[in-house]
């Protein structure tokens, strides 16, 4: 069975908790910085620009964004939105917490934090926003959630940054980024709302 983005179904993964920033930062080099600032606006325009378009406008559509690092991008996103249309997109969250790092291609699933989205999500046009897709494990987790408070009218994925390596069959519709990565390599999205820093990294254990 195969799970598309675009279709309602999909996954995906993203970087470790700030809380583990000082224990991963000294095992990890700095290979290269793939976005500045100034070039995540850039593209978070060009990705809001897109979900308008492929929805046919913001009718019935609506942005969840997966903790930590999606939901930010999600407001961001939802602002840009609310400007390019003069209407407001409703935002939500999704809570889903690992037992241990992103990194990792084995290890326990993600878990589901059950809190509500902050919104209705029933026969609406979904877009789960997340930083990097990265397994697909993320997004399958968030995708079972999702049906949990609702039953969507379609789901569809936004990611900053895929990186490739899927353990699931799963696609985003809306990619601010391709990066062909080794499994030697992480990507860090620091973000101003969490991080106090604007740009991805590439980085290199």
């Amino acid at each position: 069975m195969v799970y598309y983005i675009e279709k309602p179904v999909h996954g995906n993964l993203r970087t470790l908790p700030r809380m583990k920033n000082s224990v991963r930062k000294a095992g990890l080099r700095q290979k290269a910085q793939l976005m500045s600032a100034s070039e995540i606006e850039r593209t978070l325009v060009r990705l809001a620009y897109e979900i308008v378009e492929k929805n046919e406008g913001v009718d019935a559509l609506g942005l969840v964004g997966i903790r930590r690092r999606g939901v930010p991008l999600a407001e961001r996103i939802g602002k840009i939105i609310a400007r390019i249309e003069n209407a407001k997109v409703p935002v939500g969250t999704l809570d889903i917490t690992f037992y241990r790092d992103d990194l990792s291609t084995l290890g326990p699933k993600p878990v589901v934090q059950q809190k509500e989205i902050g919104f209705e999500i029933g026969d609406r046009n979904i877009v789960l926003v997340d930083d990097v897709l990265f397994t697909g494990r993320t997004t399958r987790a968030a995708l079972d959630a999702l049906f949990e408070h609702g039953r969507p009218r379609r789901v569809q994925l936004c990611v900053l940054i895929d990186r490739g390596h899927r353990e699931i069959p799963v696609e985003a519709t809306y990619v601010g980024r391709h990066v062909q990565t080794t499994m030697n390599e992480v990507i860090e999205v620091k973000l101003t709302e969490i991080d106090e820093a604007e740009k991805v990294l590439l980085m290199e254990k």
